[in-house]
């Protein structure tokens, strides 16, 4: 049988790394991957020219700008990388008769709903990030004529720093105690969980538009009680409410998804949110030591 050649832009991201070690462990495909200095999505001439010259099965796109907040004032760097990056891309990919798979986000809906969002429900992006992504998907919808998946994730986190739980760490460093927000609620989603639905789905021929998520919801106060209470940092958590800290970006207050459509596709059930995380380290943990500030 024929071994599957990938190509992982933004493979210096947290989930491209993942990817990256994965596969590397499986060594059942042969893997290019790429960090933005070489392969930079924006680039449409340099996109199609080593896509082109590698010749993929697949294209995995890892590349994203999910700079949530400076998306507002830098709306045009987000709109190149998170809506014609996937169009040069699947541009790209229809030139060499390549797969494309693509990563959206939770925040395409505006929370509204009472209930989990499905694949069908309207998007209403309420931040100029959110937006930058939703224009990717129908981008990709527009042009693909079915050669492609798009994953919609939510709170993605892993080996990386470009995350809410390496924050979370950094914080617990410098601050007597900290304020999260509980009345936000989605579901933490592990990099690994997202790679290894990933793979089953492209084993299996998957095609279109599913919410790629751990199973459960939390708010982000739960989910940092959580974090804390695994890897017993003692730490007072205050619950605070969104309204709070006057971000630059407009934030859902719900925007938990079903992963039920993909597990039934593919005929399994993805872990809870609570399991998956105790299975991702964060790096440097083990170096931090927490005290108290001498008052």
């Amino acid at each position: 049988m024929k071994r599957l050649k990938l190509l992982i832009t933004g493979a210096k991201g947290q989930l491209g790394r993942e990817f990256v070690k994965i596969l590397n462990q499986k060594d059942e495909a042969e893997c290019y991957s790429f960090g933005k200095e070489i392969l930079d999505v924006r680039d449409f001439r340099k996109t199609c020219e080593i896509i082109k010259n590698i010749k993929p099965d697949v294209v995995i796109n890892c590349s994203a700008y999910n700079w949530v907040d400076k998306s507002e004032e830098e709306f045009e760097k987000a709109f190149s990388v998170n809506a014609l990056g996937p169009l040069n891309l699947a541009i790209a990919c229809q030139e060499v008769d390549a797969f494309l798979v693509h990563y959206s986000t939770d925040y395409v809906f505006d929370g509204k709903k009472e209930g989990f969002y499905l694949e069908e429900d309207k998007p209403n992006p309420l931040n100029k990030y959110a937006l930058s992504k939703y224009l990717g998907e129908k981008n990709l919808l527009a042009i693909k004529e079915g050669k492609f998946l798009i994953f919609r994730t939510s709170w993605v986190y892993g080996e990386g720093k470009q995350n809410f739980l390496y924050k979370l760490t950094q914080w617990a460093q410098s601050q007597e105690y900290l304020k999260i927000a509980c009345d936000e609620f989605s579901v933490p989603t592990s990099t690994r969980t997202i790679v290894e639905i990933t793979l089953k789905a492209l084993e299996k021929g998957l095609t279109g538009l599913y919410h790629l998520v751990n199973s459960g919801y939390a708010s982000r106060y739960d989910w940092a009680k959580e974090y804390f209470r695994i890897n017993n940092i003692k730490k007072f958590i205050y619950p605070a409410y969104q309204h709070e800290f006057n971000l630059p970006a407009k934030r859902p207050r719900w925007s938990v998804m079903s992963n039920e459509k993909i597990c039934k596709e593919l005929g399994i059930e993805i872990i809870e949110w609570e399991e998956a995380l105790k299975k991702i380290e964060i790096p440097h943990l083990s170096e931090i030591v927490f005290r108290r500030k001498p008052r």
